[in-house]
């Protein structure tokens, strides 16, 4: 009994100490698990983080952002599709500029997927901090960048304003209301400070500034639903049907939105070419941005606000032709060996392009400048062609650049401005805003 006793005992003692060393096992196993879920996590994390590092710009990607100067056609019209997959860039200069601004206007943002350069919407300096989420990140970049388009915009506006009165001062002669020529660009600011004083640079501005947000309204409704629709793929749909959808993306793109600005546009253009100079007691034909609209639909009607419209839509597709033709002509020439990795290659490739195709261009917005002149006159051109032939035969063909050289001054100043006002940001704020370099 007693015996039964004692190997029941030992039987009892081990039995509990293979219950603890299953535990224990259990236990050990569950916590080398738990050790291997933490290591893979760590490792998972580890790698995150060295992924966003190298996605981060260098200190010579940083340096391209200052110097580089990108592409676009109109401050009103120049999408970024097709080539420019960008989403956040697009946003901020979906329409932005006259036909040949954006070359220098925005040298925050990449010409090209093959240029070396930036590939975020950044400062030229410094990266961007990433934006809040959802409605109030929106809003927030959405407002400051309202902000950054009226500070750039403000600061360009008297060179702007000498640009569109050197461009239509022909349209001003014909109608009374310019005494004579100007001899060029600062003999332009010389007379108009005279005439009009130093605030009248400013003329016409506030239509400019209050332009940026329904284009930006206007950007976020449009663009994907034209992405979509020609999203074509160069090494899959083959070059010339890449090409096509390009232009046709830019084109719809920008003209559905340029409909619903354009005669904020026309407004600009008017009270920015209302000199007093030729007027009686040096009054002006308009008292202000509501007069514009008042007088021209009294006169003309809608069609008055719209003069112009055809022709703008039509030098779209014109300049984004002629930038990706020119680009995929000079790169496989300019960047080739030790070029290839250049940024001074990129640099002037880029510079080449967006400045060529820009100044070819450029007669198209002349043209539909003049025909905005003519609202509200006696005698109006029969169409853009007709425009186009009488410049040509009455004046010369050194007429449609009239204004080109200050539109390339306008848009260093601009993209200045604007490189330092991101600046500001970051030392204010700890991170940059939207920008709305346009």
């Amino acid at each position: 009994m007693g015996g039964w006793t004692r190997h029941h005992g030992d039987c009892e003692g081990g039995e509990k100490q293979w219950t603890f060393s299953r535990k224990l096992t259990a236990f050990s196993n569950q916590n080398l698990s738990s050790t291997r879920i933490e290591i893979l996590s760590l490792r998972e994390l580890i790698s995150n983080i060295m992924a966003d590092i190298n996605q981060q710009p260098s200190a010579t990607q940083k340096a391209a952002g200052l110097f580089h100067f990108s592409s676009g056609f109109s401050q009103i019209t120049q999408p970024r599709y097709g080539a420019f997959q960008n989403s956040a860039l697009h946003q901020r200069h979906f329409f932005c500029g006259n036909y040949s601004n954006m070359a220098l206007q925005n040298p925050t943002c990449r010409t090209t997927l093959d240029l070396p350069m930036i590939s975020t919407v950044m400062s030229p300096v410094l990266a961007q901090a990433p934006s809040e989420k959802g409605f109030a990140g929106f809003a927030i970049d959405f407002l400051m960048g309202g902000v950054s388009a009226a500070v750039s915009k403000t600061a360009a506006a008297p060179i702007e304003r000498v640009k569109l009165l050197i461009q239509n001062q022909d349209e001003m002669l014909k109608a009374g209301r310019l005494s004579e020529p100007y001899k060029g660009i600062g003999d332009c600011f010389k007379r108009t400070m005279q005439e009009e004083g130093m605030m009248s640079l400013w003329r016409g501005n506030t239509a400019n500034v209050i332009r940026y947000f329904p284009t930006q309204a206007l950007n976020f409704a449009f663009k994907d639903y034209f992405k979509r629709m020609f999203n074509f793929k160069k090494d899959k749909d083959g070059y010339w049907k890449w090409f096509a959808g390009n232009l046709a993306s830019g084109g719809a793109a920008g003209a559905s939105s340029l409909f619903f600005v354009y005669s904020l546009d026309y407004a600009r253009t008017r009270l920015a070419n209302d000199a007093k100079a030729a007027k009686k007691g040096g009054e002006r034909q308009f008292n202000g941005l509501i007069d514009v609209y008042r007088k021209t639909w009294a006169s003309d009607g809608l069609a008055g606000l719209y003069r112009g419209f055809n022709i703008s839509c039509v030098g779209i597709i014109v300049y984004r032709g002629l930038y990706f033709g020119m680009y995929d002509s000079l790169k496989p020439v300019v960047l080739t060996g030790s070029l290839q990795d250049s940024f001074f290659a990129s640099f002037a490739l880029g510079w080449l392009i967006t400045n060529g195709a820009g100044l070819a261009s450029y007669p198209i917005d002349t043209v539909r400048r003049r025909m905005m002149m003519t609202s509200g006159e006696a005698v109006k051109y029969k169409s853009s062609l007709d425009c186009f032939a009488q410049i040509l035969k009455n004046e010369g063909a050194k007429s449609l650049f009239k204004g080109a050289g200050a539109n390339i001054l306008r848009a260093i100043a601009g993209a200045g401005v604007l490189a330092g006002y991101d600046k500001l940001q970051v030392l204010v704020f700890g991170k940059k805003y939207g920008s709305g370099g346009a």
